[in-house]
Order: C-alpha cells, then sequence, then structure tokens
C-alpha cells in the first residue's frame, strides 16, 4: 500500500561550467579543511592508544580484585572496599504505568514509542555536462510512511499534496524504575542506564483503551481505518527492558550477574551516595559498594569501572568481554584516524589535481599518483604516532611500531626505476 501511494516528479537546473580561478578558490577552501581534519587525525590516534591502555590496565587491575560472593541477601561488612562478584534477579518496588493505555508492566524500564504517518521526500541525482554547461537532473519521490520524528514538509521541493502536521498528538517517553535492586544491593544510575536489552510487549491480551483507539497486532492505532492509514494517523507500540518478577504473557524475570567494587567507608566521600530503587533480571555488574549502594570505581590509571551485562556470567567471561569490547573500540578509533588523516591529506594535496584538471590523461594520472601518495604519508604517519602513543606505556613496543612506519616509504621508493632514482 506504500508504493501505491508513491508520487515523482523531475526538476533540471544548468549552470555555467566553472571557470580555472573559480576551482582554484573550492580547492583552497577544501585545502583548509584538510589541515583541519589532518591535525584532529593526530589527536585521535595519540589519545585512543592512551585511552586503551589505560583500559586495559584498569581491567587487569579489577581482575585481580574479584572475590565471590555467595549471599546476596545481606550487605556483609567483612566485603567493604573489596571487589566481589555475584549473581540474582532484578527486583523493582513497583510497577511502571502508561495511565493512557491502561497498561502496567514490572520492569525496569517503559518505553512508549509513537509513529505518524506521514509524506518522505527521497532524493537522486545526475549531472552531466551539455554545451559548455553542466545540467543536473534531480528525481523527488515521495512514499507515505511511518516515522518516529517529524518530517518537516516545508522543506521539500514540493510541499502541494505532501504537507504533514507540525507535531504528534501523542508523545514518545520512556519511564524507569526509580529503585532498582539484585538482593539488598541497590543499582546506581549508571548501572541502570545500562539496562537496554530492549524488547517488544505483546498487546494481544489486551483491550481497546478508549473508542478512538483500534489495536492491530501489537500496536496501538489513533486511526479510523488501520489498514488504510492517512497520513497524520498515530500507531503505539510498548518496549520493556530488564523484566521484574514473573508474568504469566512474559515469563519469568531477568536474572543478573553483579560483580562489583567495594571501597573501604572511610575512603568515600560521602557526596558519592544516592538512592535508586529495585528490580531482578539476571546481570553481571562491576561496581563499587558504599553501604548497600553500588556506585562507579575508580581505578588507580585513572579509569571508572561501572560494568554491567545482562545474563549469568563468571568473573572471567565479564573480562573477556571487556577487554575484547576495548579492542574493538581501539581498532575502529584507530581506522577512524587513519582515514581522518587521509582524506585530510587527500583534500590538501587536491590543488595539483586542479591545476592538470583540463588536460583528461594528465589529470587521471596524478588522480592516481596523488591517493598512492596519500595512502602511503597517512598509513607512515599514522603508525608513527600510534608508536608515541605507546611510547610512555611499553617503550619496546613503540620502537616496533615505529620501525613498521617507514615499511610504506620503503616499498614507495623500491618502485621508482633505477636511472630515476640515479
Amino acid at each position: 500500500s506504500d508504493t501505491g501511494s508513491r508520487k515523482e516528479h523531475v526538476k533540471i537546473t544548468s549552470e555555467s561550467k566553472p571557470g580555472f580561478l573559480e576551482r582554484l578558490s573550492e580547492t583552497s577552501g577544501g585545502m583548509l579543511m584538510g589541515l583541519v581534519t589532518f591535525l584532529l587525525s593526530f589527536y585521535l590516534l595519540f589519545t585512543n592508544e592512551g585511552r586503551a591502555l589505560r583500559t586495559a590496565k584498569s581491567l587487569d587491575e579489577g581482575l585481580s580484585l574479584v572475590i565471590p560472593l555467595d549471599n546476596i541477601h545481606s550487605v556483609s561488612q567483612q566485603n567493604e572496599g573489596r571487589l566481589v562478584h555475584l549473581a540474582g534477579s532484578l527486583s523493582t518496588s513497583k510497577p511502571l504505568f502508561d495511565p493512557s493505555y491502561g497498561l502496567s508492566i514490572q520492569a525496569v524500564k517503559l518505553k512508549r514509542n509513537v509513529e505518524m504517518y506521514q509524506w518522505v521526500e527521497y532524493e537522486e541525482s545526475t549531472e552531466h555536462e551539455e554545451n559548455g554547461e553542466i545540467k543536473k537532473e534531480t528525481k523527488y519521490s515521495y512514499n507515505t510512511e511511518w516515522k518516529s520524528e517529524v518530517v518537516n514538509s516545508r522543506n521539500f521541493d514540493r510541499e502541494i499534496g505532501h504537507k504533514n502536521p507540525s507535531a504528534m498528538a501523542v508523545e514518545s517517553f520512556t519511564a524507569v524504575s526509580p529503585n532498582v535492586q539484585v538482593g539488598s544491593f541497590v543499582l546506581s544510575k549508571g548501572l541502570v542506564d545500562k539496562i537496554d536489552n530492549f524488547k517488544q510487549l505483546s498487546l494481544s491480551n489486551l483491550e481497546d483503551p478508549h473508542v478512538d483507539v483500534t489495536r492491530g497486532g501489537d500496536y496501538f492505532y489513533h486511526s479510523e481505518n488501520p489498514r488504510r492509514p492517512e497520513v497524520g494517523d498515530l500507531r503505539v507500540s510498548f518496549f520493556y527492558a530488564g523484566l521484574s518478577g514473573d508474568d504469566p504473557h512474559l515469563g519469568s524475570a531477568d536474572t543478573v550477574s553483579l560483580q562489583l567494587v567495594l571501597y573501604f567507608a572511610n575512603s568515600v566521600p560521602s557526596s558519592a551516595t544516592s538512592k535508586y530503587f529495585t528490580l531482578s533480571s539476571k546481570v553481571t555488574v562491576i561496581a563499587r559498594q558504599r553501604g548497600d549502594q553500588l556506585v562507579p570505581y575508580h581505578t588507580k590509571s585513572g579509569d571508572v569501572l561501572q560494568i554491567l551485562y545482562p545474563g549469568d556470567l563468571s568473573v572471567e567471561e565479564v573480562f573477556q568481554k571487556e577487554h575484547q569490547s576495548n579492542t574493538m573500540k581501539t581498532w575502529a578509533l584507530r581506522a577512524a584516524g587513519w582515514m581522518a588523516m587521509f582524506v585530510g591529506i587527500s583534500l590538501m594535496i587536491r590543488i595539483f589535481y586542479t591545476l592538470v584538471d583540463w588536460f583528461p590523461v594528465v589529470r587521471d594520472l596524478v588522480n592516481i599518483g596523488l591517493k598512492a601518495f596519500a595512502f602511503c604519508v597517512a598509513s607512515s604517519l599514522s603508525l608513527l604516532t600510534i608508536s608515541i602513543g605507546w611510547l610512555f606505556y611499553r617503550p619496546l613496543w613503540a620502537l616496533l611500531i615505529g620501525l613498521l612506519s617507514v615499511v610504506p616509504i620503503v616499498v614507495a621508493k623500491s618502485r621508482i626505476p633505477p636511472k630515476k632514482q640515479q
């Protein structure tokens, strides 16, 4: 039905081909952007290595302090100031409600997701040169879809016939239980924030809450005909995370496995204390215990340990997952840093491409050479920056990576014919 409502129109515009000075001016602006991107890549690569090594040391510190905790229903003073591992079910003090739709659930979080049936604009453009001018052909297509955000139709190329409402009559929201516990331990706000494994709530056992609201599947529709919605109609769905208590339709409560870092009472400032509500679900957590509160733990390396995983995990499994996460983040930021450096160098040297833009064959050869140059320099400088980041932590590895940074230059030089080297 959505594809049947699709509408299209085409707009063709033309402009004179930019002259040499105009292209040169645009290239100069790109060089400035390239310089900024180039400098930012150094900062990203250097700080990423320090962060990765600090995180690894913090995780090793946490692993060395873990003590198993068998009883989660009493707070033992003997474990005060220690890192402990425990597993248990989440529990909350009272259910979460949405009175507008007569819905309640015993869970940590309840999210109402509202979507509106709206016009959406899609744009496809192609350019070609004709009679010394650049012609741009843009195809605009319009389709009606369910969207969680209001689509501003005033920005459409053709708003007539594709006008959307400016706001939704019903708003989305997320309710969070103010008191979440595992046994006798109260989770901090930071730990509760990590409970985000949302699942859609089945509405099959609920009645229509209002006369103007119709239930269809797992949605409540504000529509005269949900099968043929009109622009401006709404549909509402619900999601929950951290099920607390047993539900005949949803199943048993989630179980959580907790690992807590505990400070000695006299080492924690009183301002660090905070109260939150209860819940029951199986998770694995690393945090600091202060009385019956689980709060962040500050390591000697300057990092904060406050970890939560769903399920019953052993101590080794938790720290293994954290090391894997740290490794993935490190490599992702390395790739982002290298890409930023490559783009920055490419923009800074693009002026050479602009200077030979009038000669197609020469232009293509220069373009290939510039990309190869940017690739080699970005690779060498990235490795050199990474080695400097390791210099303060692991000097031997820093030296090896520093030597590796000259490999792209050596390889590039070795491909130059001997006569040219002479």
